[in-house]
This record gives C-alpha cells, sequence and structure tokens, in this order.
C-alpha cells in the first residue's frame, strides 16, 4: 500500500519534468521493501510527512532539466539552440539573468547611436545562427561586412593584407560587424518566435544567491543535481547547469574547475566614431603598437567602432580628454611613430594635441589616406568611451558531474583576433550535439561521461586559439630591436605566400571553429 502511494507521489512530483526523467528516477523492484515500510503522506506513523509533501511540491515546482546561468549571446544562443532542435525542444528549461533584459528585447535601433559592445562575427558563427533561425531577427541594417584586413608593425611598419581571394568563399566576408545589443535582440525574438516543447523560464534582474547540491528522498536521489538559491528567493534544481556566467563565473566556483592564465596589464579602450566621409570599403584597420594594437572596425553608414589595447596609464588619460583630442590622437595612432604619438599623449590642451598632429601628418603622403590608414576619425560619440582589463584564462576541464561551462565562462581571450564571441558560439554548437545524442541514446544529460565528450572536442580548438592570440599579444607589445627584426621578416614574408595567408584567414573565419 506504501509503496503505491508512494509511488503516485513520486508522479505528482514528476509531472512538471519530461518523461525521460521519471523513467529514469521511477521507483525500482529493489526498493519496494523500504518503500513499502515508510510511512506515506497523510499517515500518522511520522511527524514529517507534511514536510515531506510540502519539500516534493518546492522541488517539483523548480525542478528543470538544463538551467542556463547568463543571458549573454552565449547563454542565450545556448537556449535558443536546444529549444529549436527536433531532440531537446522538449527539455525544460530556465535561463538566469542578472541584468533585466526587457529594454533588450523591445530595443529599436537609433540610426545615430551606436553601442561601444560590438562583435567580429566569422562567416561559420553567421551560419550557425541561421541555422537555428536567430539570423532572420537580426537588424541587417546595423550589421556591416567586410572583406578586407589590413594589418602593420607600429614600429617596423611592416604590412599584411587579407581580402576576399584569400577567405576563398562565395562572398568573400571575413567577418561581420553588429551590436551585441542586436544580437540579443535577435535571439530574445527568436525564442518566443519558438512553439514546440514548453517555453524557456527567463528570470531576468535575477542574481544566483548560492549554489549546492540537492537532496536525497527516500523516493528519487537529488542529491547530485545542483541547486540554485536566488536572489528572489526561489530555488531552482537542474539536472543539468550550464555557466555562461562569464570570467568570474559562479558555476565554475561550485564546480571547483580552475581557470588558469594571466593579466595583461592592458585596458581594452572602446568608443563609437564617425568617419569623416563613408569611403564605401569593407576595411578592417589594425596596427600594433608597443602599448597595444589599435583596431577600427567598419559598422554601417560612416561609423566604426574603436577597440584600443593600451596600458591603464593611457586608457585612462583617453578618457578624460575632450572630444576632439581624443579623435585627433586616434587618427594620430594610425598614422605616427611611437616618439610622436607617446608625445601626443602626454599633451591635454585640444588645441595643442591638433596643431601638432597637423603639423606632423602634413609630412605624409596625401594618397594614404584610406589606403594605407583608415579615413580620419571626426566625432566620437557621446558617453561611448569605456575601458575593462584585458586577460587571458583557460579553464583546465569545461565539465563536471551535472555542470558544463561554455564561452568566457570556460575561457577569456586578448581582442586581438575578434574571437571571443565566436569561440564561444563554437561552445554552444558543440554542447548542443553531445546532448542531442545524449537524448537521442536515452543518457542522462548530466552525466559527466556524456558531457566529456563536449570538452574533448572544444578544449584542444580553443587552446591553440588562445596560444596563437597570447604569443601574437606577446610577440608585438615590445620594441625590442632583435624581435622587431625577426617579426617584421616573418610578417614580410607571410604577407609573400598567398597559400599561408589562406590558411590564416581560413582558421580565423571559423572554419575549424563550429
Amino acid at each position: 500500500m506504501g509503496f503505491y502511494t508512494r509511488h503516485a507521489t513520486l508522479r505528482v512530483f514528476v509531472r512538471g519534468c519530461n518523461a525521460a526523467l521519471y523513467r529514469k528516477y521511477r521507483p525500482s523492484s529493489r526498493f519496494s521493501s523500504s518503500l513499502a515500510s515508510a510511512p506515506v503522506a497523510g499517515e500518522t506513523a511520522s511527524g514529517n510527512s507534511d514536510k515531506t509533501s510540502s519539500a516534493f511540491d518546492t522541488i517539483t515546482s523548480g525542478l528543470y532539466d538544463v538551467v542556463v546561468v547568463g543571458g549573454g549571446i552565449s547563454g542565450l544562443t545556448l537556449a535558443v539552440s536546444l529549444k529549436s532542435s527536433q531532440y531537446t525542444s522538449h527539455l525544460k528549461i530556465a535561463l538566469v539573468e542578472g541584468m533585466p533584459l526587457a529594454s533588450v528585447k523591445s530595443w529599436s535601433p537609433d540610426p545615430d547611436i551606436y553601442s561601444n559592445r560590438v562583435s567580429s562575427i566569422t562567416p561559420a558563427s553567421q551560419q550557425y545562427l541561421s541555422q537555428i533561425g536567430v539570423w532572420d531577427h537580426v537588424h541587417t541594417e546595423r550589421v556591416q561586412a567586410y572583406d578586407d584586413m589590413r594589418v602593420w608593425d607600429g614600429v617596423s611598419g611592416a604590412r599584411i593584407h587579407f581580402d576576399a581571394f584569400h577567405l576563398g568563399t562565395d562572398d568573400g566576408t571575413i567577418a561581420y560587424m553588429t551590436e551585441n545589443l542586436n544580437l540579443q535582440h535577435a535571439l530574445l525574438s527568436r525564442l518566443d518566435n519558438l512553439s514546440s516543447g514548453p517555453p524557456v523560464t527567463i528570470l531576468d534582474s535575477t542574481k544566483v544567491a548560492e549554489i549546492t547540491n540537492g537532496h536525497e528522498f527516500d523516493e528519487v536521489d537529488l542529491s547530485s543535481w545542483p541547486t540554485l538559491k536566488l536572489s528572489t528567493g526561489d530555488t531552482l534544481t537542474a539536472r543539468l547547469l550550464i555557466g555562461a556566467d562569464g570570467v568570474n563565473s559562479p558555476v565554475r566556483a561550485f564546480a571547483n574547475i580552475q581557470s588558469r592564465g594571466w593579466d595583461y596589464n592592458q585596458h581594452g579602450l572602446v568608443a563609437s566614431l564617425e568617419m569623416e566621409w563613408d569611403d564605401r570599403q569593407r576595411i578592417a584597420w589594425q596596427r600594433f603598437l608597443p602599448t597595444g594594437p589599435i583596431a577600427l572596425l567598419p559598422m554601417p553608414d560612416g561609423k566604426a567602432s574603436l577597440v584600443w589595447s593600451t596600458t591603464p596609464k593611457y586608457a585612462a588619460h583617453l578618457k578624460s580628454l575632450s572630444a576632439g583630442a581624443f579623435c585627433t590622437l586616434v587618427n594620430a595612432a594610425f598614422r605616427l611613430g611611437m616618439v610622436d604619438l607617446d608625445y601626443l599623449i602626454s599633451r591635454v590642451d585640444e588645441e595643442e594635441i591638433k596643431e601638432d598632429f597637423e603639423w606632423r601628418d602634413a609630412r605624409l603622403p596625401a594618397e594614404a589616406e584610406g589606403q594605407q590608414f583608415p579615413v580620419r576619425v571626426v566625432e566620437v560619440q557621446e558617453g561611448s568611451r569605456a575601458s575593462f582589463p584585458l586577460r587571458m584564462r583557460h579553464c583546465d576541464n569545461y565539465v563536471a558531474p551535472r555542470i558544463a561551462l561554455v564561452g568566457d565562462a570556460a575561457h577569456t581571450t586578448h581582442p586581438l583576433a575578434g574571437q571571443g564571441l565566436n569561440l564561444g558560439q563554437g561552445d554552444v554548437s558543440s554542447l548542443v550535439r553531445v546532448l542531442e545524442r545524449a537524448v537521442q541514446n536515452g543518457s542522462d544529460i548530466g552525466d559527466e561521461v556524456v558531457l566529456q565528450a563536449y570538452w574533448a572536442e572544444r578544449y584542444p580548438v580553443n587552446h591553440v586559439m588562445l596560444g596563437v592570440v597570447d604569443k601574437l599579444q606577446k610577440l608585438y607589445c615590445t620594441d625590442f630591436p632583435p624581435i622587431v627584426g625577426l617579426r617584421t621578416v616573418g610578417l614580410e614574408i607571410v604577407e609573400s605566400l598567398d597559400w599561408v595567408k589562406k590558411i590564416i584567414m581560413r582558421q580565423a573565419a571559423g572554419s575549424s571553429v563550429l
């Protein structure tokens, strides 16, 4: 009698979960004797029956197949991918995000205002977003494709040029530039558009207060399932907990996964810029200075996005300058030698900086404008200047029992190659494939043996990319003559070998990332 009553109670307990979850944790015959002798809800043999029933009600309402912590691009892409898959759309999914998402969901682009948080999307990442139905929701008028990259050494002047020929694709696009807001808005719109299976529960403006292990009940053992206590007072228990929660990941800390790396003692200064004229060229510019690389990335309608990696001192100074002085120094950073640039950066008065720059710039050939150097910057969008510390981090493992990490929670890289978002998209694509196979095979999606396939696929790819970017950063952040000579020779050799440039471009475009 007791067993059958408990069995009925368990059916209520798992009603909100998928059928596979019930089948996995249904009481088997080997538990019959202990369950038959145990008191059931409503019996007076134990004073704990009401507490047990209450615990069941609480756990049932907060039990999920997948809980994603982090509502950035990686976390949202993961939720969309799982819901758009025929194999995983039935899973019960929750997404927890500390920031409010209502303004992102209702975002309507202003043609005169561009966010300073932008990403370079490789063709492979763009194809994946199209595959899961997200690209149809992107504001394409806020996307700028580019098919030309011009990179040079700020000390020796050695240059390397990549274009559509080296990529070898149909349209020759190297990457697509757009605001992160545009992608997040598209991902949220796609989630609303998906109708198969239960909708994703989005808990925004909600922080994770604590993560602990679950509880063991007579009928089912949830002691290995992560339980999240939220700032709202709610509790979620996850069959699989996925950390897409950034470099300071609470999920990673709970799983006790080590993250190793170092700080670069550089800050990435970003800003939204207006160019002197729209040259209609789809070119990305990057110059390697001893203090760090500076990149100017094309945006629609004559706009551009700046990413200037420099010392914390310089970053603070550049943010404090007037808009005019700042624009002059950006132009100088792409044109002048380091001695002249250091002198100008040490100045404060806008008119002095402009006058000194114009005198030095007059010695450069006029035909270099738009060919050897980008078109001049004439305006910086008010409030768009910001900076953040740069670091490299890589986790020893991406998985633990019922835990998986994606994106910046698993690895962080220098922005000089524009690969941060794309590595995260590769993580999502790989993890979803692993979970699809697990569902097809009837396996537990939280089993560490299942999840190890994801880590085995992604770790080598990410390790190579992070290593290459790290070595480039170290190689070019020096003006030591022997190093400058060696890297100049290397750059000139690569520039002369189209087949090498093709390999580099295909790797950078994501042909092996997703």
